[in-house]
């Protein structure tokens, strides 16, 4: 049939298919979702952003960031950053899982794993990356509603891009693209952004499977 196809060889490509289209050229980050036990139950660690840091300073993160040549994997990713950022060996940290992918733009995914971080092991935040660390009970955040709020972006028409090219040029009416932002607020620290996101997923699933 030379270079065509029959329709039992295409369903056969497509229906197991589960790939995110896009992610083979996004950049790729990892995050580490830290669960320390207390007693009957957990705590969650977070970080707060240096002030020195050029992107997103004072922020709340959980520990994390991009994948380099020498990680191994993206689980690999996430056990290195933490090390580098609280200061503390890679016995300390035990993975138990990775949750879905979050797409924080068209090119940049984040992939967030969650496992136990040895309370007796001392953290010695590296403080050109972390201004300070915190818990939040696991109990309390599978209470919370977070709040929720949208921002609206709206297509740059002075950037270098073939209007031309497409019906209307630089008329052509497109859509504001919305993010919705949840907010976390725990004594006195706001978390917000993709964290918030990623934390707001992770609750869901531990609320989802209290209720099996």
């Amino acid at each position: 049939m030379g270079d065509t196809m029959d329709l039992t060889s295409i369903q056969r490509r497509i229906e197991n298919d589960g790939a995110i289209i896009g992610e083979d050229m996004a950049k790729k980050s990892s995050v580490f979702i830290p669960l320390i036990p207390d007693h009957d139950t957990w705590t969650i660690l977070l970080e707060v952003r240096s002030a020195q840091l050029k992107r997103q300073p004072g922020d709340v993160c959980f520990p994390g960031g991009r994948s380099e040549k020498i990680d191994a994997s993206l689980r690999e990713t996430a056990v290195r950053e933490t090390c580098e950022e609280l200061g503390v060996p890679r016995e300390a940290i035990t993975v138990i899982g990775r949750m879905g992918t979050c797409i924080a733009t068209s090119d940049l995914f984040i992939y967030p794993f969650v496992g136990v971080l040895d309370p007796d092991v001392p953290l010695r935040p590296n403080p050109s990356e972390v201004a300070e660390t915190f818990t939040v009970p696991l109990p309390w955040l599978m209470k919370q509603m977070p709040e929720k709020y949208t921002l609206n972006f709206l297509a740059d028409k002075n950037q270098d891009f073939p209007f031309e090219r497409i019906v209307s040029g630089r008329s052509y009416p497109f859509r504001a693209q919305k993010v919705i932002e949840p907010f976390f607020d725990y004594q006195g620290r706001t978390v917000w952004g993709l964290t918030a996101r990623i934390l707001e997923h992770f609750v869901s699933l531990m609320n989802h499977r209290m209720f099996e």
